[in-house]
């Protein structure tokens, strides 16, 4: 065997910005968290990614095990796809770029408009990947902390673009979410229209808008040149480990993404999911709406948890403060009866933790288990 040279340090030819980044911390997979706790998978209430706890449409599986050409390359265009998206969300399928889930989205937005010296704006405490792709193409994470009620500080994001901050000109993206994660506050029309009026692309994430009881803005991309909507089928729809997802974008940014999308970025089985989806809107928003009655149960019961204090949420989790006790120690504590919670550790989040609505049994199981650590 030839011996490694040792003439140059080979980690020197990457970029510098990715000494600094720092790592994505995605939620640890359950089948591992089943062989540490030593519980069965199936007997685990996993309350922590903010997943649908009911899965697809039944049409989904058939669909999946009826199709037969998994062996042929998928549509580059996903052209049947993105008409029924279309349909889906009542704007013409030409704004609609379908992707490996949301997140893809995300890094084709922050590669195409950033370079080192940019800037986006990050309202957190909000969704960690959007500090993190633009950090991965070396642009400054300019932060506008959220309000004490976790609203979005539209003050403070228009005070960078005057005429006397630093920072004119640098700003290319300006990320929001709505319903935010992990708050589940909402953003309204005005604030939005104020944020709109702004010299930047605006990146909207809806994706969990199907449970909120307002609207989505996806035909607003219609009317603003600088919005980009992104939805997914990872929450309502059920199918997260499919990854499937798709940006509303205005038209002449949709001519750029075609030649920056890579052609076969959306996979057989994630469209044939989607498709068959998307034939069966009505179930999706039957189960939306049992998890919306659910989320409101849960909310009065969490009130009545004496250390945990909950925010009000437009989405599938709720948010809450821990009072008097370490909410890791709550969060490991649930975790050795078998029950995964999200628990922070950020600023603005250091004692909270945040539960993704289950189905009724699950419900009842953590506020068994809650109860018995009052």
């Amino acid at each position: 065997m030839a011996e490694l040279s040792t003439r140059f340090d080979v980690s020197t030819l990457l970029r510098p910005e990715m000494r600094d980044l720092e790592e994505y911390t995605p939620i640890q997979p359950f089948e591992v968290l089943s062989r540490r706790l030593g519980i069965p998978a199936e007997q685990l209430v996993k309350l922590d990614a903010n997943e649908n706890p009911y899965g697809p449409v039944p049409a989904v599986i058939e669909a999946l095990a009826e199709y037969n050409f998994y062996h042929i390359y998928p549509d580059p265009e996903q052209s049947e796809l993105r008409d029924a998206l279309s349909e889906f969300v009542g704007v013409p399928a030409a704004h609609i770029l379908t992707s490996h889930g949301a997140d893809e989205m995300l890094d084709y937005l922050c590669r195409a408009f950033l370079r080192p010296g940019d800037a986006i704006v990050d309202c957190p405490p909000t969704f960690g990947m959007y500090s993190f792709d633009a950090g991965l193409v070396g642009a400054e994470v300019i932060e506008v902390w959220r309000r004490p009620d976790y609203s979005v500080d539209v003050d403070a994001i228009e005070a960078l673009f005057s005429q006397e901050a630093d920072t004119v000109g640098r700003i290319k993206l300006l990320f929001l979410t709505s319903p935010n994660n992990p708050t589940g506050t909402w953003l309204s029309d005005e604030e939005l229209q104020r944020l709109l009026a702004l010299p930047a692309m605006v990146v909207l994430d809806e994706a969990y808008v199907e449970f909120a009881d307002l609207p989505s803005r996806a035909d607003w991309v219609l009317a603003h040149e600088n919005l980009v909507v992104l939805r997914t089928f990872s929450k309502a729809a059920g199918i997260a480990g499919l990854r499937l997802g798709y940006g509303i974008c205005p038209a002449w940014l949709m001519t750029e993404l075609w030649k920056f999308k890579q052609p076969y970025n959306v996979n057989v089985a994630a469209a044939v999911a989607g498709l068959a989806s998307l034939r069966h809107v009505d179930q999706i928003y039957a189960v939306v709406e049992k998890i919306k009655a659910e989320r409101e149960r849960l909310l009065e019961a969490l009130g009545d948890v004496p250390y945990l204090r909950p925010y009000p949420s437009q989405s599938n989790f709720i948010l809450c403060d821990v009072i008097g006790r370490e909410g890791k120690r709550v969060k490991e504590a649930l975790e050795r009866k078998g029950i995964l919670v999200r628990h922070y550790r950020k600023p603005r989040l250091e004692n909270c933790i945040r539960i993704s609505v289950g189905r009724p049994e699950q419900t009842d199981r953590l506020l068994a288990a809650l109860h018995e650590l009052a």
